[in-house]
Order: C-alpha cells, then structure tokens, then sequence
C-alpha cells in the first residue's frame, strides 16, 4: 500500500514515499479503515525528531500520523456497532500517513461532515477538551489561552465559550478578528504580554491554558499570583517541555478511550451543525508529506494541513 515512513529520527529528508508497505491487519476490538484524509499535527515533526518518546515511543520503521478519516475496511475479533463501509473519525494505532490503517477509537463521521474537516478534529478536540478539564475551568470563570488561534487553541475557545467561560487569548495580531468571531477577547504575543492580559480581564484570571510555549509560563504563573498557582493546577501547557521546571503539568497523553471516543463523537456532531470548526490551512497529498511538516514546524501556518492519500 502507498504510505510515508521513517526509519531514523531527523529532518524532514527521513520521510520516504513508498508503494511497498504491507497493509496492517486488525486485532481484537480494532478496525482497519481506508484513509481518506489525514491531519497534520505538531506532534508528527516532533516523533519524527525523537523529541517525544516518553509520551510516544517509536518503533522502526515508522509510519507517521495520529488522526484521520476514513472508511471502515475490515473489523477485529469482537468489534460490534460498526460494519465494512462505515464512515468514521478518530486515532491510528499504526499511523495515519497511509493508504490503510488500523484503528483503536473511532467515531461516527455525521453525513454532512467533510472528510478534511474530520480528519483535523480528533487531537485538536480531545487536545482541548483534556486541557480544559485538567485546569478545571468552569463557567463565569475567566481563561487565558496562549496561542488561541492555532488549531488547538482556536478549538479550546469555542468549548471554553460555550461553556460560559471568558476566554482571553494570545495571537498575532492578523488574528485578533479570528478570535473576536471565536467569542475571545484578543490580545497579542510578545513584551508586555502580562500587562495586556490585566487590562483585557481587570478582575484577573483564573486559569491558564498554553498552547504555543515560547517561554510565557513565567507570565502565566505572573497572572494567577505566583508559584503557588502552579500547584493549585491551574495552569496546563501542552507546549513548554520545561514544565516540570515550574511544577506545571504537561499535558501530552491521550485520555481514557471511553472518554475520548465520547468526546469526538460530541465534537463531530457538533462540527457537522456549525457550532464548532477548524480553520482549514491546504490540503496536500500524502506524496508532499514532508513539505507539510516543514510548514507546520515553520509556525507560520494559519490552519490546519490536511494529506490526501
């Protein structure tokens, strides 16, 4: 089957396309979808550098991906609910940048759901939402979310809103409109960061979700009132490996599956009636899978990339 693979951490000039990988087969309460459409995420180009084995290790050669959309092609021993033909989203346990893949948790795709906007939905909502939890911020509260206008971020808005929740959040300033239309109140990256933070929430913050890094969990500890914030756990980064440094959590593992396959499944019903969306940078084919990488790990992409087998 085609399909990318890597068989040694590096750049982008591991990545090789090939026709010549076998197709995986499913095991038990596992199902092997037909790929239709793949996401691009981060965390693709930072397994492909060995930069995140504690939370993902790899075995080579490796196929890289965790999220797609697809087709249901075959079922394992004990599947129930499902049949060949279905259409589905969710997480690959073989990797998603190929022709087949076998998965673990899947949801339903709604029939009005494109297959890009399925694809760019597992990491991005289960991302959020485990975020989101993790600090325990609730309605009438206020948030700050640094990076808001990323994929990951941009979907933490929309739930941290629709939860009743304020949200405060950091991007360029070419994004400020995006996130005003998000229901966020927009502030912009750099020097004086925390200042600006105060004057968008006079009344202070209450939680801090980073989704960017570059350095601000110092700022974030600043707004909710020093060290002992960060051991109230109010504070989360999914981007900042020096964490642990603060006594912040990191926030990298995937959530119980009964749990996140519930959550996409909300998600996508949600994204199929327009109440929740990821902003779609370009697909490509699954041929130019290390350009795409090269541009998600440039930081310069406004959306999500999507391969197309």
């Amino acid at each position: 089957m085609e399909a990318i693979v890597y068989e040694e951490f590096g750049g982008p000039g591991v990545l090789r396309h090939t026709t010549g990988v076998a197709v995986p087969e499913p095991g038990p309460g596992e199902v092997r979808v037909k790929v239709a459409a793949v996401g691009v995420n981060p965390v693709d180009w930072k397994r492909r550098y060995g930069w995140v084995e504690e939370f993902y290790p790899t075995t080579f050669p490796a196929v890289p991906g965790l999220e797609f959309a697809g087709t249901v092609h075959g079922l394992g021993e004990g599947v129930t609910g499902l049949a060949v033909g279905d259409e589905v989203l969710g997480w690959t346990k073989t990797g998603a940048y190929a022709e087949y893949a076998v998965a673990g948790i899947v949801a339903p795709k709604p029939a009005g759901l494109s297959w890009e906007a399925a694809a760019s939905l597992p990491v991005a909502g289960e991302t959020a939402r485990r975020v989101l939890d993790l600090i325990g911020v609730r309605a009438g509260e206020t948030l700050f979310l640094h990076g808001a206008a990323g994929v990951v971020g941009s979907v933490g808005v929309q739930l941290a809103v629709a939860a009743g929740i304020t949200v405060v959040g950091s991007a360029s300033e070419a994004n400020h409109a995006y996130l005003r239309g998000l229901g966020a109140i927009p502030v912009t990256y750099g020097e004086g960061l925390a200042d600006r933070v105060r004057a968008a929430a006079p009344d202070g913050v209450d939680a801090v979700f980073d989704a960017a890094g570059h350095g601000v969990l110092p700022v974030a500890i600043e707004l909710l009132g020093g060290e002992g914030a960060a051991r109230k756990g109010r504070i989360a980064t999914i981007a900042d490996v020096e964490a642990e440094k603060y006594g912040i959590a990191f926030s990298g593992v995937v959530g119980d599956p009964d749990a996140v396959r519930a959550g996409l499944t909300a998600h996508a019903r949600q994204a199929a009636e327009g109440t929740l969306a990821v902003r779609l940078a370009d697909t490509l084919p699954l041929k130019e899978a290390a350009r795409a990488q090269e541009l998600s790990e440039s930081g310069h992409v406004r959306g999500k990339l999507v391969l197309i087998p």
